[in-house]
């Protein structure tokens, strides 16, 4: 039964998306085409956050997430990535309220992904992803049920 699901063609919606997100980010920093920062080791990655992220490599699993998000649901804007990536803000002793993530390391990583090919602007607004992109996301998709089923 393993052989016939791997003789198909796979794709990032059949393989578990922290598995996913994991393999592609290594993918990223392994290709070494996405330029970090100077700024990504102080940033914080959201307004109600207190300190920045712990993990050396969050950068890149965010680029991951990202085009994982576009691939699954094409059309998503810098706006789109603010609610999805944000959270709860403590106020205190007073309620708490939803608030959006960064608006600029969303529109970061979508300028670094746009200049790699792997994501395009959508003429209807939002971004889309390339044939390239999808290319790339289901070969490391791949890899990841490769790995899974070992």
């Amino acid at each position: 039964m393993a052989e016939s699901a791997a003789s198909t063609a796979l794709t990032v919606k059949d393989v578990s998306p922290h598995d996913f997100v994991k393999a592609y980010s290594a993918h990223l920093k392994r290709s070494g085409k996405m330029e970090l920062p100077e700024w990504v080791d102080i940033v914080k990655t959201a307004r109600f956050k207190e300190l920045p992220p712990y993990d050396p490599d969050w950068y890149y699993i965010r680029a991951a997430s990202i085009a994982r998000k576009i691939y699954l649901r094409q059309g998503i804007g810098v706006g789109g990535f603010q609610k999805i990536y944000g959270g709860r803000q403590r106020n205190g002793s007073r309620p708490p309220h939803f608030c959006k993530s960064s608006g600029a390391l969303s529109r970061n990583i979508l300028q670094q992904l746009k200049n790699m090919g792997i994501i395009d602007l959508d003429p209807k607004g939002g971004r889309l992803i390339t044939s390239q992109g999808r290319r790339d996301l289901d070969q490391v998709a791949g890899r990841v049920v490769a790995v899974v089923a070992e």
